[in-house]
């Protein structure tokens, strides 16, 4: 019984945070076409090289990491809707209701999930004609563990946005120090084999880097591959701290 009312409220704020975006076509159309621009932009770039990371071709080096940033850059930034609602008042109303807390997250970051599936579809689908190879098993395997990653994204960056309170600038501040570094030390978009020492040492330190590399073999069909475990490893540690920070800081209220 108290499993079938978790997943009811799951879905609660699920659909109430995905029906205003379905309703506004749009901005839906921007935020699909958004990622579009990676890969009409280094496309190009990319017809000439013969591979990344160890010889592999580059569209299946590049795609998975192109996903690794949407992640970053959509649940990681989660946080500034409910940011609005927190400023605006009208999730206080909300807290009020018997929904579960850890539900509210996960039903939040969803959303998110969601819309980065279907970005990630619309871009594969896009770069086959390039050169990109489907292998359906890693890939659909690729994608649930972006989702764990996106959840636990998204469940910190609503812990910040509860601790930014009353501004919101420590939110801002916080998530603009942090994106670009994750983003640079995880090799998303240049491999960094050939940089120096102390470069590779501060990305071993970066989760977002393990689970780069896991992507990027999970979309190569190579299940065996070492990163792959340390990949989910790192994506399910980030999930449990973000849905216990997350999930503390709502009980604690707003």
């Amino acid at each position: 019984m108290r499993r079938t009312s978790f997943v009811r409220d799951v879905w609660t704020v699920f659909s109430r945070e995905i029906t205003p975006t379905l309703r506004e076509p749009l901005g839906l159309a921007f935020t699909m076409a958004q990622p579009l621009l990676f890969l009409f932009l280094f496309g190009p770039l990319l017809g000439g090289t013969g591979g990344f990371g160890g010889g592999e071709a580059p569209w299946q080096w590049f795609v998975p990491g192109i996903l690794v940033l949407q992640c970053l850059f959509g649940p990681m930034m989660a946080g500034y809707n409910l940011l609005t609602e927190l400023l605006g008042g009208s999730l206080e109303r909300m807290m009020v209701s018997p929904l579960n807390r850890t539900a509210m997250l996960i039903g939040r970051t969803l959303k998110e999930s969601v819309l980065l599936v279907a970005q990630a579809v619309l871009i594969m689908a896009l770069a086959v004609p390039m050169g990109f190879t489907v292998h359906a098993p890693g890939i659909a395997a690729g994608l649930v563990l972006l989702t764990v990653f996106g959840v636990g994204l998204g469940a910190l960056s609503f812990c910040l946005a509860m601790a930014a309170q009353p501004n919101g600038e420590l939110f801002y501040m916080v998530t603009q120090m942090l994106l670009f570094p994750l983003l640079l030390l995880s090799g998303v978009l240049l491999p960094l084999d050939f940089g120096p020492a102390w470069l590779r040492a501060a990305a071993a330190a970066n989760p977002v880097a393990y689970i780069a590399d896991a992507e990027r073999a999970l979309f190569a069909g190579d299940f065996t591959d070492p990163s792959v475990a340390y990949g989910a490893l790192a994506a399910v540690a980030i999930a449990v701290v973000g849905l216990v920070l997350g999930t503390r800081a709502m009980r604690k209220g707003v």
